[in-house]
């Protein structure tokens, strides 16, 4: 109710709501009493907030709880997405690993050997290109399939970061074993 309707308001008539008890009252002044002064406070209070929103994302990403993960992950192109990479093995998921090998083999000091190593590093990168390119090719035809009249934009860049990751370490956790279909 704005100010110039209260003004106009017959004293007598009632207020349209019953009076609150006393201690629903208390506890409205509690709450307006309880809201930050300055600035500093106001502050202190976002990042606390703000805190324990990142904490239920990071139960979420740990859980797989659609309602509190980050808006990067949520969704059904997202989900679809997490489980195609998921279910599949990929060269890239293997790159960590393989790159720690490589680099301890790159140590040994043979002039032959050398070369072969520099070659395995080169085998690598192109077989990671080369399954990340089938695995965006078959990706897109399958949210295609799925999801026809969807905006599809970023499903991609997504799955394929997913697919960098090792399996144990990617976030949200994966929920469909190898060879399962998504």
């Amino acid at each position: 109710m704005s100010a110039d309707q209260q003004k106009q308001r017959d004293p007598q008539a009632p207020k349209g709501r019953p009076t609150p008890k006393r201690s629903e009252a208390s506890s409205q002044r509690r709450s307006l009493a309880s809201t930050p002064t300055n600035r500093k406070d106001a502050a202190k209070r976002a990042r606390e907030a703000r805190r324990v929103d990142m904490a239920k994302q990071r139960e979420a990403l740990a859980n797989g709880d659609e309602r509190f993960l980050p808006a990067r992950d949520k969704g059904p192109i997202r989900s679809f997405a997490r489980d195609f990479v998921d279910s599949r093995y990929s060269v890239a998921e293997f790159f960590l690993p393989l790159a720690v090998v490589i680099l301890i083999l790159s140590m040994i000091n043979q002039g032959a050997f050398q070369t072969y190593v520099l070659l395995l590093w080169m085998i690598v990168i192109a077989l990671i290109v080369i399954n990340s390119v089938v695995t965006a090719v078959t990706l897109k035809r399958a949210l295609k399939k799925r999801f026809p009249a969807e905006n599809l934009r970023g499903a991609v860049p997504y799955a394929l970061m997913r697919t960098l990751q090792m399996r144990r370490l990617r976030l949200p956790k994966a929920k469909v074993k190898r060879g399962e279909k998504p």
